[in-house]
């Protein structure tokens, strides 16, 4: 759990380091004497001179929005109409039949499993390489998550592992578009297809990202989305659902509103015989729908960017970049993830490339750790609760099920930029080129350092 909560440490951190906004800065051409300089760790010139963005970007609109909800005195979604439209204007960018908000991106998740009555002695395919709310989601409808191993080259759930894990309790396929980036959907839906078993996407991270030209959240039978601090889409806290199916965003809406009243605020049977009270509020509301109005900007920035830091980063012995699958057109980049060689860097760990680049003025750190082994998830073989469900011996075949050797390479060698950065200039990423440029002519010493 340490790195799950560090990874949130790091993205908070990175995205309010300098208050200053960066998009305006003007573009000039990449100083490379810059790369003959020491690195900062030995005393030379910090490689990144200007200051990152800001988070979250705060105009007149966001003020304007939230004096209106609070001046109608309707401040819950029922019977009010912020919500509403926020969902209205939701499933139109991303091209959806329909979209539910609701009180968090793992609130999305849950609800969705609630709504196709996910429960024990079920079981939901994952990866391994995700936050912990997507096994979180899993384990608290008492269903068993089932981790398929990650390609080390993109990132992403690895779709040729997937059938080797599919049983007879399988119930559900989660991939998760982890860092903005869309998994092989062809892959997966085409699996899923042959076994009759639903997708649901979690997007969490993935605002605006593409596969084939159409935004994720819907290839499957739907998909959530989290406004959690950091995102890309901003609320502090929120999440929304969106899907083709319009049967199942009722079935969400009922589940996410005590079981009561589909796309109603009546409280009149939905379907099903459970729910809870997962509801986006009006002043979430809101402040979505103004963050909204930068939101296809943002991307294109990010997007624009990142391919720009990925090209001088391919340059780099030992340095990789997340691959993107041929069906992506375009990745929400959330997280700039790349794979680091301490190889290639004459044996520097990666814990001092990290220290160095800090050093640089440059906020970066690990990603995910191994989940699949972390004693908060392996401890669910002993859990009362699933040992009553699916028994001593089916258990621990679970944890032998669980071994993800791809994954495990991945977490020791992956590394992170928040999203933010790539809000900021061409300039930025020149800069960021240059601190890994110093630091790979300088392994030895910095070493010694």
């Amino acid at each position: 759990m340490k790195n799950e909560l560090n990874r949130r440490e790091f993205i908070n951190a990175a995205s309010v380091l300098g208050a200053g906004l960066t998009m305006g800065m003007p573009l000039i051409a990449c100083n490379t004497a810059g790369a003959t300089e020491k690195p900062a760790i030995l005393g030379g010139p910090k490689a990144f001179s200007g200051k990152w963005t800001g988070w979250p970007v705060i105009g007149q609109v966001e003020q304007d929005e939230l004096i209106k909800v609070l001046n109608s005195g309707q401040w819950c979604r029922l019977g009010a109409k912020t919500a509403r439209r926020f969902e209205e204007e939701f499933k139109k960018l991303f091209g959806a039949k329909g979209a539910l908000g609701v009180s968090s991106g793992t609130a999305a998740l849950y609800t969705m499993l609630g709504a196709l009555n996910i429960g024990p002695g079920d079981e939901v395919i994952i990866p391994p390489y995700t936050f912990i709310a997507t096994y979180n989601v899993v384990v608290l409808h008492y269903a068993l998550p089932v981790f398929v191993d990650t390609d080390l080259q993109t990132f992403q759930i690895d779709p040729s592992k997937i059938e080797a894990q599919i049983t007879e309790r399988t119930r559900v396929i989660m991939p998760v578009h982890i860092g903005g980036s869309p998994a092989d959907l062809d892959s997966i839906l085409s699996i899923a297809g042959k076994h009759k078993i639903p997708v649901i996407e979690d997007a969490c991270q993935a605002h605006l990202a593409e596969w084939k030209g159409r935004c994720v959240g819907s290839f499957g039978l739907a998909g959530g989305f989290s406004f959690q601090g950091s995102k890309n889409l901003n609320a502090g806290e929120g999440g929304a659902i969106i899907s083709n199916d319009e049967t199942f965003i009722h079935d969400c809406y009922a589940f996410h509103h005590q079981g009561q009243g589909a796309n109603s605020a009546s409280l009149e049977p939905g379907k099903g015989t459970r729910g809870t009270n997962l509801r986006l509020t009006e002043f979430q509301a809101g402040i979505l729908l103004a963050q909204m109005t930068r939101l296809t900007e943002q991307s294109n920035t990010r997007s624009a960017n990142a391919d720009y830091l990925t090209k001088m980063l391919n340059k780099i012995p030992g340095i990789y970049p997340a691959k993107l699958y041929k069906g992506v057109t375009k990745s929400a980049y959330h997280l700039y993830m790349f794979r680091y060689d301490s190889e290639k860097f004459g044996g520097l760990s990666i814990a001092k490339f990290i220290e160095a680049m800090n050093r640089e003025g440059i906020p970066c750190g690990k990603g995910y750790g191994k989940m699949n082994k972390d004693k908060y998830v392996t401890d669910l073989a002993r859990n009362k609760h699933y040992l009553a469900i699916y028994g001593e011996k089916y258990m621990n075949q679970w944890l032998e099920r669980n071994q993800c050797p791809e994954n495990d390479k991945l977490t020791d060698q992956a590394i992170w930029f928040g999203q933010t950065m790539l809000l900021g200039s061409k300039t930025d990423m020149e800069q960021i080129a240059e601190a890994i440029t110093k630091i790979s002519k300088n392994p030895g010493e910095i070493m010694k350092s």
